[in-house]
């Protein structure tokens, strides 16, 4: 039984978020000449607010984020991916996002995560490398700087104050249970999960809330974060 993320069919429609314009443009310029039209750039935004709101207008597979943007509660990135909870593409997906920072700091990639971005590439990354991390992203798969990898899933681990060995945790959970977990962790809907484990839509919104509460989470993406930091997606 495959428990592979669902591709991503035609061109990968993304969203820049980025408050410097001059970078924007070459990024699209960039990605246009790499990628051609493999990747379809819907839309633009220099702040929280505008971000949200394109967004939810064009509803990309990907949006690429800087993690420092004016607006919103002063949290930039995590703000607005906060902001799109909640919302899919055309095809049912969920909205991905992936940072892409200039900054490789604790603080940034942990707060980034937490919210529930998919990865965090740094701005150092060659065009054909972005190119290859949105379309991996957009097909479910978590995406990090090779630097940045090791660093960034055992610093989240630590920083949120999950220390508990992983098989103590997993432990609490039924073997069912730990099938859902993972699908949603790597962006499942509930009636893909169900699809894919044969089981109806009910029984997965049902596994989903003992999940969440026997790992003490409140939300769909802190349980992927919750299994990115533990390398179980």
């Amino acid at each position: 039984m495959s428990t592979q993320p669902k591709q991503v069919r035609g061109p990968v429609r993304i969203v820049l978020v980025d408050d410097h314009r001059m970078f924007r443009t070459g990024v699209r310029s960039e990605l246009a000449e790499e990628a051609g039209a493999a990747i379809e750039i819907v839309g633009e935004a220099p702040d929280v607010e505008a971000a949200v709101k394109v967004i939810r207008e064009t509803r990309p597979d990907v949006v690429l984020l800087d993690v420092h943007l004016p607006g919103g509660t002063g949290k930039g990135g995590a703000d607005v991916i906060n902001g799109c909870y909640g919302v899919e593409t055309e095809a049912g997906a969920p909205v991905r996002f992936l940072a892409l920072s200039v900054s490789d700091a604790a603080e940034d990639v942990i707060a980034v995560i937490r919210a529930g971005a998919r990865g965090y590439v740094t701005k150092t990354i060659t065009a054909r490398d972005l190119g290859t991390a949105v379309r991996r992203v957009a097909d479910g798969d978590a995406v990090f700087s090779p630097r940045l990898a090791g660093f960034v899933l055992d610093a989240f681990g630590a920083a949120a104050g999950e220390i508990a060995e992983v098989d103590e945790e997993l432990d609490r959970l039924s073997a069912r249970e730990r099938e859902v977990m993972r699908l949603i962790a790597r962006g499942y809907q509930y009636k893909e999960v169900a699809k894919e484990l044969f089981i109806s839509v009910k029984t997965v919104e049902t596994h989903v809330s003992s999940v969440l509460r026997k790992l003490q989470l409140s939300s769909r993406h802190e349980l992927t974060a919750w299994a990115m930091g533990r390398r179980l997606v």
